[in-house]
C-alpha cells in the first residue's frame, strides 16, 4: 500500500466561478488560479501523485502552459489517473477535507463523490469528502479564501505475464 497527502489552496475573487470537486457552486466569489482553481481536485491529485512517488501538478501542469488556463481540474485529474494506470497503480480510497466559510458544501458532496468516482475509477463508497469553516480566524475565516487537503492510498497491480506453451 502507498500512501500520499495533498493540499491546496486559492484566493477568493469576485468575477470567478466557484467550482469545487468538479461542480460549479453558485456564490459570489469563486476561486482565483490558472486552472478553474478547484482547491479540492488539486489536493486530490497532490495525493494520488505522492502515493506514487511522483512529482506534484505543478510538474505536470504548469501555470506557464497556456493549454492549462481556464482548464477542469476534472479533466488534469483524469490525466493523473492515466498516469497512475500507466505505472499499474489503482486507488484504493481517497479522503479530503474542503475548508472554507460559505457558502454550505454538504448538498454538493454527493456530486463532488459522483465526478471524483468517475474520473478516477473509484466506487464513491471509498471517496469521502467532508468541509469545515476557519471559525473566521485567518485569510480562510476572512472569506479570502478556501483551502482543501487529501490523504489518498494506493495499491500497485499485479502485471499479468504471458508464458508461451512448454513443448
Amino acid at each position: 500500500m502507498f500512501i500520499g497527502f495533498g493540499y491546496d489552496v486559492h484566493r477568493l475573487k469576485k468575477g470567478r466561478k466557484l467550482v469545487l470537486g468538479g461542480v460549479e457552486i453558485a456564490a459570489a466569489k469563486g476561486l482565483d488560479g490558472h486552472s478553474d482553481a478547484d482547491v479540492v481536485i488539486h489536493a486530490l491529485m497532490d495525493a494520488l501523485l505522492g502515493a506514487a512517488g511522483l512529482n506534484d501538478i505543478g510538474c505536470f501542469f504548469p501555470d506557464t502552459d497556456d493549454q492549462y488556463k481556464g482548464i477542469s481540474s476534472i479533466k488534469l485529474l483524469e490525466q493523473v489517473s492515466k498516469e497512475l494506470k500507466q505505472r499499474n497503480f489503482a486507488p484504493n480510497n481517497v479522503d479530503m477535507t474542503l475548508i472554507l466559510e460559505e457558502p454550505k458544501i454538504a448538498p454538493h458532496i454527493d456530486k463532488m463523490k459522483a465526478n471524483i468516482s468517475k474520473a478516477i475509477g473509484l466506487d464513491k463508497a471509498r471517496i469521502a469528502i467532508k468541509a469545515t469553516t476557519n471559525e473566521k480566524i485567518g485569510f480562510i475565516g476572512r472569506g479570502e479564501g478556501a483551502a482543501a487537503m487529501a490523504a489518498a492510498s494506493l495499491s500497485k497491480q499485479k502485471v499479468a505475464v504471458k508464458r508461451g506453451k512448454r513443448k
